[in-house]
């Protein structure tokens, strides 16, 4: 059994590689390393440092390789972000995504796994269900729709087989805790050990179902071996959604802080309450969370604190800077 895990580098894209590793199979990592790290890649998978958006090496590697299953992690999921970098997101998240799936037919790969997002909801009712009609609010839930879109015609025309998982808030060790853009539980942290304040969006009032990578990864590695999950789509993460501002307080306690600071930013323009029903996946799955919301911090935080803070990324190819944050005004080239 031969799979391709693009993003194995990555936050969620490492974990996944990790358990399909722990299944004796035969993995290759493709990732640019933009955003990932190759200390995260498992040294019993083959490395291969390269773009999804290069498809003289997509299509020669799937040529060579022959992958029996694909799974795709790879994307830069920032979705306040990808407003003022459309071109960028787009190239990215559903260019690349195209490169994979055109390559994936073409080489009869058998299952393409892909990573979306409840970015492809928006505001829609609550909790959020798999047939309800997705209305993205941002160029990074567009891009997920329409890879979605894209997949299922691909299913039609060429009878390529998908899994569409829709995790949401997904945190854990191994994400990138310098990226000041996305993940606040990885922002809250780095700033925590810097010793400056928690900047908080608005009120802080907005929830999340925040979801620890552990209950995330396994079940996506072991997915293609569930052939009633064939041509679906799942949500999976927690079920229960917290405040920014309890999060604040759960945050500071792992890290041993007591009455942190906090700075209220002005709002950004995003979706205020986002959590989803999980009904589907428990059923085809068996598919229940495993940690808690302060178990899952604490083995956040205990490798956060092993590993130190990082020096915060700066975002510096802004395709539009009119109505950016003014918390983000010093990314303007």
């Amino acid at each position: 059994m031969k799979v391709l895990a693009t993003g194995g580098a990555g936050f969620m894209g490492s974990h996944v590689v990790d358990e399909l590793v722990a299944m004796d199979v035969e993995v290759t990592v493709l990732d640019d390393l933009s955003g990932g790290f190759l200390e995260n890649v498992n040294s019993k998978a083959k490395f291969i440092e390269g773009s999804i958006l290069d498809v003289d090496l997509i299509d020669s590697l799937f040529q060579k390789q022959q992958f029996d299953y694909i799974f795709h992690l790879a994307a830069y999921a920032a979705e306040g972000l990808s407003h003022f970098i459309k071109r960028f997101n787009y190239n990215n998240n559903l260019i690349g995504s195209i490169n994979l799936i055109n390559a994936s037919v073409n080489s009869g790969v058998k299952c393409f796994v892909f990573t979306s997002s409840i970015a492809v909801y928006g505001s829609n009712q609550l909790p959020m269900t798999e047939d309800l009609t997705p209305i993205p609010e941002d160029s990074y839930g567009i891009a997920k729709s329409a890879v979605e879109q894209e997949l299922k015609v691909s299913k039609m025309m060429f009878d390529l087989e998908y899994i569409i998982f829709r995790p949401h808030n997904v945190y854990g060790e191994k994400q990138n805790i310098g990226d000041k853009y996305r993940n606040v539980i990885g922002i809250f942290m780095n700033q925590l050990m810097q010793n400056r304040p928690l900047t908080v969006f608005g009120d802080g009032e907005q929830t999340r179902a925040f979801s620890y990578i552990k209950d995330v990864a396994p079940i996506i590695a072991k997915s293609v071996y569930n052939k009633s999950a064939y041509n679906e789509i799942f949500n999976i993460g927690a079920d229960t959604p917290y405040s920014i501002n309890h999060l604040v307080n759960v945050v500071s306690k792992a890290m041993g802080v007591v009455n942190p600071q906090v700075q209220n930013l002005d709002p950004r323009k995003e979706v205020v309450h986002a959590y989803a029903d999980h009904a589907k996946v428990q059923d085809v799955f068996n598919y229940f969370p495993k940690y808690t919301l302060e178990e899952g911090i604490e083995a956040m935080a205990k490798w956060a604190m092993k590993v130190g803070s990082k020096t915060s990324s700066v975002f510096k190819n802004i395709e539009i800077s009119s109505n950016l944050p003014p918390s983000w005004n010093n990314i303007i080239n």
